[in-house]
């Protein structure tokens, strides 16, 4: 029996490619802020921003929270692990790092998601997916040691990107976490309550740092970057993917994510005056590629899974 899908309105394809495009240009902001204030002090003013407006949209569209006890915990540990622990190798990776080769690191996580869903909870796995996996993490190897892969092994490799490599494997942790809480939370509370958790260890942090008031070095572009970070990067990105997975679902709107390196390196260019070189351009391009291999090869492992169930296939 086939059903007829409405057609997908214009805005929300128009609200994923502004996603990508703000979520290209966190990495410009990340940079220009830890020029004039300290990582932890940047991230916690950022998602004290990202909290403030999300908190005010959520008790407008869903009234005053009341969370449970284990959904207390979920959004701690979405906040420890996307918020804090994220953020420190973001923020402190992008002081080591070009914007662009950063984000050209980061491409890899959809795929790293994938294979730990595979991995660790038993998601099938075709051969196109895998080998989508394999061409992503490729083409991260070759951004990260400059096109030259024995530099991992020669120990030659910088702290900046294994930070940044950090971020891939906490955002997969994010996003498992977020599935289970999700079965209680709408997008837009989770996303809250993530903020809200990551913004109190960041801030604690910070406070311990003594980086927390120490803003005296920043000037109108720190502070317009972390306004950015917070408001366009944070509250605008996070409920606009969140709207489009809900209509689009979670393979087609993903896709764009495969943007976000790509406005990132523009941006760089256009903004910061980097010079991405030929060895991040080329594992960049491998790197999404990947991706985009392990994305369509989705609908087909749902398809063998939904077989090997005997049970009707789901669709997102």
């Amino acid at each position: 029996m086939s059903h007829t899908h409405p057609a997908t309105p214009l805005a929300t394809w128009l609200k994923l490619l502004g996603t990508a495009f703000f979520w290209g240009g966190t990495w410009i902001a990340g940079r220009v802020a830890v020029r004039e204030v300290t990582p932890l002090a940047a991230a916690s003013w950022r998602f004290f921003v990202a909290a403030l407006v999300l908190g005010l949209l959520v008790v407008a569209r869903e009234g005053l929270p009341r969370w449970s006890r284990r959904e207390w915990l979920l959004l701690a540990a979405l906040g420890a692990s996307g918020i804090f622990l994220y953020n420190i190798c973001f923020l402190y990776g992008l002081q080591r790092i070009e914007a662009g080769r950063g984000a050209l690191v980061v491409a890899l996580t959809p795929a790293a998601v994938a294979a730990a869903d595979w991995l660790c909870f038993g998601a099938p796995m075709s051969r196109l997916r895998a080998t989508g996996i394999l061409l992503a993490m490729l083409g991260c190897l070759v951004v990260v040691t400059h096109g030259d892969p024995l530099r991992l092994f020669a120990g030659e490799v910088g702290r900046g990107e294994w930070l940044i490599m950090g971020c891939v494997v906490l955002w997969a942790a994010y996003t498992f976490i977020g599935r289970r809480a999700a079965q209680t939370l709408s997008p837009l509370a989770m996303t809250f309550g993530a903020s809200l958790t990551g913004w109190v260890m960041l801030t604690i942090a910070a406070a311990v740092d003594g980086s927390l008031l120490a803003l005296d070095g920043a000037g109108w572009q720190g502070i317009s970057s972390i306004v950015f970070l917070g408001l366009f990067g944070t509250v605008i990105g996070f409920t606009w993917y969140s709207e489009a997975v809900e209509r689009l679902g979670a393979t087609r709107a993903s896709a764009f994510i495969n943007l976000v390196p790509l406005f990132a390196v523009l941006l760089g260019a256009l903004l910061l005056d980097e010079r991405v070189g030929p060895a991040a351009i080329i594992g960049g391009v491998i790197a999404v590629a990947g991706v985009t291999l392990t994305n369509r090869a989705t609908p087909q492992a749902r398809r063998v899974a939904a077989r090997a169930a005997h049970t009707p296939e789901k669709t997102a």
